[in-house]
């Protein structure tokens, strides 16, 4: 069976939970990943996992099934998406000191981190126009192509920013703010810091984005979800009448096209339609994961 006809999957999921012994654990899930043919990233610290990957459905069933068998992860929660073979072009499994790096010291995530609100409960709102505001921890250009409706950008370049711009989000301290981000691993460190900030009124997204969107293609979420992969975007579940709220960066056009601009010291990420990659395509390069 060629790689047009099979299907695929690509699973999103992290777990914050005591690691002893870190190296160890990334020598046995890279022999797990090889034996069932997956390739994607998973990181590995003392706080837990986060990780990503894709194989077949039945290759990513057997992951699933055997990272449970361990009591630690036996509850980890799985984001799948539709996947398409080529999401991932290696497997990298890598001991870091975070698994996903806000630069604050240790924190403790099941004291301080914010209380979740559902998929649903985040829609009821909405629905009965409650007075709130969406806090995405998002990178600025994934929120350029996808963001829910009352969304605060902080223009954050990188996670780690985050400390840089307690300042300026200090307006919203007592007022209601969901975090958000992909899958929840931003929004458990990020409400850990916010918690000890002196916001008052705070919650985050149970799951992250990709569940939202899931169950609610189309209404409060506008635009695409950015993933770091090969297929670069994904609207999760498509709908016809999916509404592009990127531009390019040139010329300003709808657009869902990220590319890395290579003209400054820094390496950055753009928006940038095809028109204009020709035009602008000497410091861009094609994104890839």
């Amino acid at each position: 069976m060629d790689i047009q006809t099979q299907q695929y999957t690509v699973i999103l999921f992290y777990k914050f939970v005591r690691i002893d012994d870190p190296d160890a654990l990334m020598r046995s899930q890279k022999e797990v990943c090889q034996k069932l043919n997956l390739k994607g990233r998973m990181l590995i610290a003392n706080e837990g996992v986060n990780g990503t990957f894709e194989g077949t459905a039945e290759e990513i069933e057997g992951y699933k099934n055997d990272l449970r068998r361990d009591s630690r992860f036996s509850d980890v929660v799985f984001k799948e998406s539709k996947g398409d073979g080529q999401a991932f072009s290696k497997l990298k499994v890598k001991v870091r000191d975070e698994i996903v790096t806000l630069g604050v010291g240790q924190l403790d995530i099941k004291k301080d981190t914010a209380k979740e609100i559902s998929a649903d409960e985040l829609e009821a709102l909405y629905k009965k126009n409650e007075d709130f505001v969406v806090l995405d921890l998002r990178n600025d250009y994934e929120i350029d192509v996808g963001y829910f409706d009352r969304t605060v950008d902080p223009r954050l370049r990188n996670f780690r920013d985050l400390p840089e711009k307690l300042e300026e989000l200090k307006k919203y301290k007592n007022k209601k703010v969901i975090a958000v981000c992909t899958g929840g691993v931003r929004c458990e460190k990020a409400t850990c810091l916010l918690t000890k900030e002196g916001f008052t009124d705070i919650y985050q997204l149970k799951d992250g984005i990709h569940t939202y969107m899931q169950k609610y293609p189309g209404k409060n979420f506008k635009g695409t979800l950015f993933v770091f992969d090969n297929r670069v975007m994904t609207p999760v579940v498509d709908t016809p009448d999916r509404e592009i709220v990127g531009e390019c960066s040139f010329c300003r056009v709808p657009c869902e096209n990220v590319m890395n601009d290579d003209s400054g010291k820094l390496s950055v990420k753009v928006i940038c339609c095809a028109k204009c990659a020709l035009t602008e395509g000497k410091h861009l390069r094609k994104y890839t994961s």
